[in-house]
């Protein structure tokens, strides 16, 4: 027998009762360690599938809240936060079968998925400045691609990944392409930098190739009524404590043993304030793994004091796969995508959230975009030397937020870099700064007291938000099943599943169908996933797209 051992911080007590026993828990029980959208996709299938009973579920989670990285909370007093958020787009088969099962807690009888729906067909996206360059908009950029860029574009999607293992993006394409619009727009759009994996982009750009004919006006773009929190993880989380699931909360998971022969999850331990508590699996029970983590060890300022970065998480969730992986080269090697030291830096970005007691600056984008929030996504400025970003979002954002509070949220994809008016990186800035700065690039340095002067800007260092999209290797990833006919599985973001993108819900959502299906034996086949990259239809609007866009001159 073979045991890994591993510790994450205990941030309080909830199940002080707990003992060294079995007794409490049926021999069906299934348990899943965090509490992220692929172990609450996964819960729900156990129930909705699987034949599973709710009260059989349980849920362990280290952190006082549930939904991992679907966060969003706050208040108009204290200011909102929100580390990042994610794009949908109209083939998410999985998520949108998912959350069909879901009611909005507002209508019982209008599914999360009706809501997503008839939200993005009131509020269309379609940006009128996807770029701003000098100050000024730029409505539907031209990509400024050199034939040699085109044709490496095509290239790409084309050949094997397994050609491209380990490579980066600035090794596969040329110097001058990581100068173009479409790259800024790329990159940006989902949060690439140059030495991320090129296999990861070749996934991007063949699972979203529908979309590049309304690339640069972020057209096709699906959103939430309100941040994913709340239109999400709530209702989710709401369905299932109707179900009966048990939710342990500030309860990390410390010790699993696995068993040899045949490889199975035979025990787990898991902590309460300073009580621990062991629970063996039976024969008929299961286990659920959600490996790693894209927010573990953030961090947050405030509007007059900057993020400090938060060392190593030990006894967090990159220890439990560390630890894992020590059992079984099937499962994965975590040392791949989340590194220390300088390589951390690799791996993160800073993001910022900003509340508002004034309409002025939401008027402001409004004129200058040309687009109401809600209705023009991303806009980035070129010039930054953070290249910054803000989305101003449909208000209200937030259930709670008032009427005349306004919200929006920005990120700077490289902040260890000096900024252009602030004399330092992002990384060391405060709200204010990092105001300052924006202002700068928006031309509105007069008027930064008059917009900002209340405001409460709440920035936050992720050091593993782009971990995901590290140069990787086959088996570096392990599969959502390393074992057949076992009685565990893991999820997330960090296991394999073929052709599809990580850093999306989706993603997510597919692992938990997967592990689900296959653990339970359920009939039903996993939604199918869409592969635009094989519609002749697709491909021509592509190809045509690309090689009609004209060339600008490289900035």
């Amino acid at each position: 027998m073979s045991a890994v051992h591993f510790a994450v911080r205990g941030l309080g007590c909830m199940l002080i009762c707990f003992r060294r026993s079995v007794a409490m828990y049926s021999a069906d029980s299934t348990f899943l360690v965090g509490a992220g959208v692929a172990s609450l996709a996964a819960a729900v299938l156990l129930i909705r599938d699987a034949a599973c009973r709710g009260e059989d579920i349980h849920i362990l989670e280290g952190s006082a809240v549930t939904g991992g990285s679907l966060d969003g909370s706050g208040s108009d007093e204290a200011g909102y936060v929100i580390r990042g958020g994610r794009m949908f787009e109209e083939h998410f088969a999985c998520t949108y079968d998912l959350l069909s099962s879901i009611p909005t807690l507002t209508d019982s009888s209008f599914s999360v998925t009706d809501e997503i729906h008839d939200f993005t067909r009131r509020i269309v996206t379609s940006s009128r400045c996807r770029l701003v360059v000098d100050r000024q908009r730029l409505e539907a950029p031209t990509f400024g691609l050199s034939l040699r860029d085109k044709l490496d574009i095509l290239r790409l999607t084309r050949i094997e990944e397994d050609t491209l293992a380990s490579m980066t993006i600035e090794e596969y394409f040329s110097s001058g392409f990581l100068s173009t619009n479409y790259w800024t727009m790329w990159s940006t759009m989902f949060a690439f930098q140059p030495w991320h994996s090129v296999a990861e982009m070749r996934r991007y750009m063949r699972r979203f190739m529908h979309l590049l004919p309304g690339f640069n006006r972020l057209e096709g773009i699906f959103r939430t009524r309100l941040n994913q929190y709340d239109s999400i993880v709530r209702p989710v989380e709401a369905w299932l404590r109707d179900q009966g699931v048990t939710f342990h909360l500030n309860t990390p998971v410390t010790d699993v043993v696995f068993d040899d022969e045949p490889l199975r999850v035979t025990q787990l331990s898991w902590r309460s304030a300073d009580q621990t508590v062991t629970q063996n699996i039976s024969e008929n029970g299961r286990v659920l793994i959600t490996l790693g983590s894209m927010t573990e060890g953030s961090s947050l300022g405030t509007t007059h004091q900057a993020t400090a970065i938060v060392p190593a998480v030990e006894d967090g969730s990159w220890a439990l796969w560390r630890r894992i992986a020590k059992a079984s080269p099937r499962f994965g090697r975590p040392e791949r995508f989340a590194g220390s030291g300088e390589a951390a830096y690799r791996t993160m970005w800073e993001s910022f959230t900003v509340t508002l007691r004034s309409s002025a600056f939401h008027s402001f984008m409004a004129s200058f975009t040309g687009n109401a929030a809600g209705t023009g996504g991303l806009v980035t400025l070129k010039d930054s030397a953070w290249t910054m970003s803000v989305v101003l979002p449909h208000q209200p954002h937030f259930e709670q937020q008032h009427p005349d509070t306004f919200v929006f949220w920005g990120y700077g994809l490289y902040p260890t870099n000096t900024g252009d008016k602030v004399d330092k990186p992002m990384l060391e800035c405060s709200g204010e700064e990092i105001l300052l700065e924006l202002a700068h690039h928006l031309g509105l340095s007069d008027q930064f007291r008059t917009m900002f002067d209340t405001a409460i800007c709440i920035p936050c260092i992720m050091p593993f938000i782009t971990s995901q999209f590290m140069p990787r290797s086959p088996a570096d990833r392990p599969p959502v099943l390393p074992v057949q006919d076992s009685n565990f599985a893991f999820l997330g973001q960090f296991c394999e599943i073929d052709d599809d993108t990580v850093f999306t819900v989706e993603y997510s959502v597919r692992s938990a169908f997967e592990a689900v299906y296959g653990l339970c034996d359920v009939t039903a086949e996993v939604p199918a996933m869409y592969r635009g990259f094989e519609d002749r239809v697709v491909l021509g609007n592509a190809l045509r797209t690309l090689l009609r866009n004209g060339k600008s001159p490289r900035r």
